[in-house]
C-alpha cells in the first residue's frame, strides 16, 4: 500500500513539472507570437528553472500532491487557484529581482495557463474514470434518485466516481414542483414521486429497476409517501439513513441500505446538551433498574458512554441480565460494572443494593407493561409498578440520592387499563416523595409512547408473523399508537434527567400517531410481499383495557415547553404527601387481602380520570350484587 502511494506521488510530481514548464512555454509563445529569439529564449529557460522549484514547493505546502483526483471537487479547484496565485506572485518577485526587465504579460499568462492546465489534468482524470472506465465491465443497475437535494447530488457524484458499485443514475425524482425538468449534475429531474408510474412509461427504454431515496432529513410522512409511490410503480427502493449515520461514514454509497421500519417513523435527529448530561453522570454511581428490558438495556449502554464511576444494573431476569452485562463489558471494558439480581418488590433487598453501592442517581425503568396481561393480573401490576416503585423511591430518599427518574408511559394519561392506572399511580407516588422539606433528591418522571422493536411490541410480532407466512394480526383497523426508536427515547430521557427541579412529569415529543394497520402493511411491503395477497391481514378486536388511540395529557395538566424542543413538562395539581402515603398504606392492605375489585376501585379513588375496562365494570356489578344479597 505504501509503495502504491509513493508511486502515485512521484507521478503527481512529474505531472506538475510538465504542467509548470508547458504553461510557461505556452505563455512565452503567445506573448511573442510563436517567435522566441535571442534574449527572450534565455528568459524562458531561466523562468522555467525558477518556476519548477517555486511552484512545486507551493503545491506541496498546499497539499496538492496528496489529493485523490478521482474525487476532485470545486473545493479542490479553489485551493488550486490559490496555490497558483501564491506561486505566481513568488515567481514574479524572483524573476524581476534577478533579471529586472521581464515581460509582465508572460507572468500573468503563466498564472492563468498554469491554473487551467493543472485543473484540466485533474478534471480529465475524473472524467475518464466516470465516462470511459465506467462504461465497461458488468451491466449497470439503472436507478432513479428520490431527492434532488445535497444528498442526492452528492450520491450521483459518488456513483459516477465508483463504477464498481454497478449503478447508473437515469434521473431524479423530487416533490418540489419548482425543480421539475431542472438539470442537476447533468441529470434531469423528471418530476414528483406521485408521477413515478408515468415517468417509467415515458422512459421504458432506460430499463429503470430501482429507486434510491436520498432524503436524510425526511420525516415519517414523507418517507411513507415516497415508499408508497415506489410500491405503486412496482419498483424496489433503498434509502440513505439520517444525518447522524451519514456523518459516521466517509462515503454516501457505503450507507445505501434496504429500508427498515425505523424509516417509516422518519424521526429527526435529537440535539442533546451532552455537557449537561455528562455533568450529571460522569464520576457518579448510577443505578439502572429493569436493566434487562429494552429501555433499561439501552439506558445502560448510553449511560456507560458518559463514564460513571460505577454502573449498577438491577433486574430479576437472570439470563437477560447476563446478556446485558456481556454487551456493556464488551463495549466498555474499563467500566466499573456491578450486577444485582433483585426484585424491586423486595424492600429489604432493594435497601441492601442502595447501602452496598452508595448510589448517587437512579434511573428506574423496572415495570410490567403489557396491557392485557396486567388486566388479568392486578395484584402483580400493583405490587410491581406501584409498591416496587415506592420501595426504590423510598430508598433513594432515605439514602439522600441526588436524582431519581422514573420511566412512565403515555398509557398513564386518562388510563383505561390497569397497567396505565398503576403507572399514573407510580407518577403520583414519585411526585409525593420529595414533598418533605428534608429531601434533597430530585424526583421526576418521563412519559413516552411505544418503543419501536421493544420486547413484546407489535414490530417483532409482525416480523415473526410475516416470516411464518401470516396472517398478520391487528386488533382494530383504526387503532393508532405513538412510536419512538429506543435510542431516541433514551437520549431524551437522559436529557430530561438534567432538567427537573423535583416532582415534574416530563413528556417526550412523540410526533404523529401511526395507524397500526398502516404499519403492518408497510412492513409486509418492506419484506417484498403484497398485503392481502401474499400475507393476510386479520383483525382480532381490541383486548380488555386497550384504547383506539393514546393521549398526550390528562385534563387539568398544562403543557409547558422546555429548553429542549422535544421535551415538554406537565404542570398538574400539587400532590399531598400525606394523602398519597395513606393511599399506599391502604393499597398494601388490599394486596394482602387479595381483593382485585377493591384494588381497581382504590386506583379509581386516587386517579379520578381512570376508566376501568368492561371486565372490571362487570366485576364491580357482581361484587355489589353479592353484597346486596348478603345484606338481605
Amino acid at each position: 500500500m505504501q509503495t502504491v502511494i509513493h508511486h502515485r506521488r512521484i507521478l503527481i510530481w512529474a505531472v506538475h513539472i510538465i504542467t509548470v514548464a508547458f504553461a510557461l512555454l505556452t505563455a512565452f509563445v503567445l506573448r511573442f507570437e510563436f517567435a522566441i529569439q535571442g534574449r527572450d529564449r534565455y528568459l524562458l529557460y531561466f523562468a522555467i528553472a525558477a518556476a519548477i522549484p517555486i511552484k512545486l514547493m507551493t503545491f506541496h505546502l498546499a497539499r496538492l500532491d496528496r489529493g485523490w483526483w478521482l474525487y476532485v471537487s470545486t473545493t479542490d479547484v479553489v485551493r488550486l487557484a490559490a496555490a497558483n496565485a501564491v506561486s505566481s506572485l513568488v515567481l514574479s518577485g524572483t524573476v524581476v529581482a534577478m533579471v529586472g526587465d521581464f515581460p509582465r504579460s508572460v507572468l500573468l499568462l503563466d498564472f492563468l495557463l498554469c491554473f487551467l492546465f493543472t485543473a484540466a489534468v485533474r478534471l480529465a482524470v475524473r472524467m475518464y474514470r466516470e465516462a470511459v472506465v465506467g462504461d465497461f465491465g458488468r451491466p449497470k443497475t439503472r436507478v432513479l434518485i428520490y431527492g434532488a437535494g445535497a444528498a442526492g447530488v452528492g450520491l450521483v457524484r459518488e456513483i459516477r466516481s465508483n463504477p464498481a458499485l454497478g449503478y447508473e443514475v437515469a434521473g431524479f425524482l423530487d416533490d418540489d414542483p419548482q425543480k421539475k425538468n431542472a438539470m442537476l449534475a447533468g441529470i434531469r429531474v423528471f418530476g414528483s414521486g406521485r408521477e413515478l408510474a408515468q415517468i417509467l412509461d415515458r422512459n421504458r427504454a432506460r430499463s429503470i429497476s430501482e429507486v434510491i431515496i436520498a432524503m436524510p432529513s425526511a420525516n415519517g410522512r414523507q418517507m411513507r409517501e415516497a415508499i408508497s409511490s415506489c410500491r405503486a410503480a412496482n419498483l424496489a427502493c433503498k434509502t440513505l439513513p439520517g444525518f447522524g449515520e451519514l456523518l459516521s461514514a466517509r462515503f454516501l454509497t457505503s450507507q445505501i441500505r434496504q429500508l427498515s421500519v425505523d424509516d417509516l417513523l422518519g424521526r429527526q435527529p435529537v440535539n442533546l446538551d451532552y455537557g449537561r448530561i455528562r455533568e450529571r453522570i460522569a464520576g457518579r454511581r448510577i443505578l439502572v433498574t429493569g436493566a434487562a428490558g429494552s429501555i433499561g438495556s439501552e439506558l445502560c449502554r448510553q449511560v456507560a458512554a458518559f463514564e460513571p464511576s460505577q454502573l449498577v444494573i438491577l433486574d430479576q431476569a437472570e439470563s437477560e441480565l447476563f446478556k446485558v452485562e456481556q454487551q456493556v463489558r464488551s463495549n466498555f471494558p474499563g467500566l466499573n460494572l456491578h450486577l444485582e439480581l433483585a426484585d424491586i418488590r423486595d424492600e429489604v433487598r432493594v435497601a441492601e443494593v442502595f447501602r452496598t453501592h452508595d448510589i448517587d442517581s437512579v434511573l428506574h425503568a423496572a415495570a410490567y407493561k403489557h396491557v392485557h396481561l396486567m388486566e388479568a393480573h392486578v395484584f402483580e401490576a400493583a405490587r410491581n409498578n406501584i409498591i416496587g416503585t415506592w420501595n426504590v423511591a423510598r430508598c433513594a430518599y432515605e439514602r439522600g440520592v441526588r436524582d431519581f427518574l422514573m420511566i412512565s408511559s403515555d398509557k398513564a394519561v386518562n388510563p383505561s387499563n390497569v397497567m396505565g392506572a398503576t403507572k399514573r399511580a407510580a407518577e403520583l407516588v414519585v411526585a409525593a416523595v420529595p414533598s418533605d422539606s428534608r429531601s434533597d433528591t430530585r424526583f421526576v418522571s418521563v412519559r413516552f409512547g411505544n418503543v419501536l422493536g421493544s420486547n413484546g411490541s407489535v414490530v417483532p410480532i409482525f416480523q415473526a408473523q410475516i416470516a411464518s407466512g401470516g396472517p398478520v394480526t391487528v386488533t382494530h383497523p383504526d387503532v393508532r399508537r405513538f412510536f419512538m426508536t429506543v435510542r431516541e427515547a433514551v437520549q431524551l430521557v437522559l436529557q430530561a434527567s438534567t432538567m427537573g427541579r423535583g416532582s415534574e412529569v416530563f413528556v417526550l415529543d412523540m410526533g404523529e400517531p401511526i395507524r397500526i394497520v398502516d404499519l403492518a402493511r408497510n412492513m409486509i411491503r418492506l419484506a417484498g410481499l403484497t398485503p392481502d395477497e401474499d400475507i393476510e391481514l386479520r383483525f382480532t378486536g381490541l383486548r380488555a383495557g386497550e384504547k383506539l388511540y393514546e393521549e398526550v395529557a390528562s385534563q387539568g395538566e398544562n403543557v409547558v415547553p422546555t429548553s429542549q424542543e422535544k421535551i415538554h413538562v406537565f404542570q398538574g395539581p400539587a400532590v399531598k404527601r400525606a394523602d398519597v402515603m395513606a393511599w399506599l398504606s391502604e393499597l398494601q392492605s388490599l394486596l394482602e387481602r387479595r381483593n382485585a375489585t377493591a384494588i381497581v376501585e382504590h386506583l379509581s379513588a386516587l386517579i379520578p380520570e381512570y376508566t376501568p375496562s368492561e371486565v372490571w365494570h362487570h366485576s364491580e356489578d357482581l361484587a355489589r350484587a353479592a353484597h346486596a344479597g348478603s345484606a338481605k
